[in-house]
């Protein structure tokens, strides 16, 4: 039996296909909407439409941005001789909240995955190989710890390291609060081996 009448059963939808938004959230939200001015709504409906139009892949480093170089790439005071590779923006955000790292990233969109069919040539390698023919001296890999992102450092690794260029990866390991006894052993192993000197 159909509680809501078509227009709101739409909304619901639509919400509920976005990732991360399930039934009882979309619903929620819908109600939300449905409940906020009309102004509020044209400007939430205003500004996504906006986004889709402008936003776009930097022509540096590709990440999403509504200018032709992103912030981090115009940043003159960034060190454009260190590029950190990471597999999508969310990532790069992430380090970027550290405010530590002082170079520039490349952004893959995506990991080596054999199993689902996503090889080289399907993530933007060619675009970070192409980015290496300018001076660069390190090239950071911050790949998950996924065995697609294992995958994707090792190749990233192969095909930079005939260069001369230097490669390293991110350590990982041991989260701070974790307890050793819950931790998988390959996680211990990747601690064990970043290990640094105190």
């Amino acid at each position: 039996m159909e509680y809501y009448s078509n227009q709101i059963r739409l909304l619901v939808e639509q919400l509920a296909s976005l990732p991360g938004i399930g039934g009882k959230t979309a619903q929620r939200l819908a109600f939300h909407i449905i409940d906020m001015p009309k102004e509020r709504v044209e400007k939430l409906a205003e500004t996504i439409l906006k986004a889709k139009q402008t936003i776009r892949y930097c022509s540096q480093c590709l990440t999403l941005t509504d200018q032709e170089l992103c912030p981090i790439c115009s940043n003159p005071a960034r060190d454009q001789k260190t590029i950190m590779v990471v597999e999508n923006p969310r990532d790069m955000s992430a380090y970027e909240k550290t405010g530590k790292y002082e170079g520039v990233y490349h952004v893959l969109h995506g990991a080596i995955s054999p199993m689902l069919g996503i090889g080289p040539s399907d993530i933007r390698l060619k675009e970070l190989v192409h980015r290496l023919e300018k001076e660069v001296d390190e090239v950071i890999i911050a790949t998950n710890s996924s065995l697609e992102g294992e995958t994707t450092a090792m190749y990233i690794s192969k095909l930079i390291k005939p260069t001369g260029i230097k490669v390293s990866r991110i350590a990982s390991g041991v989260p701070v609060g974790g307890d050793l006894e819950y931790i998988d052993e390959v996680t211990l192993l990747r601690a064990l081996e970043g290990r640094v000197e105190l």
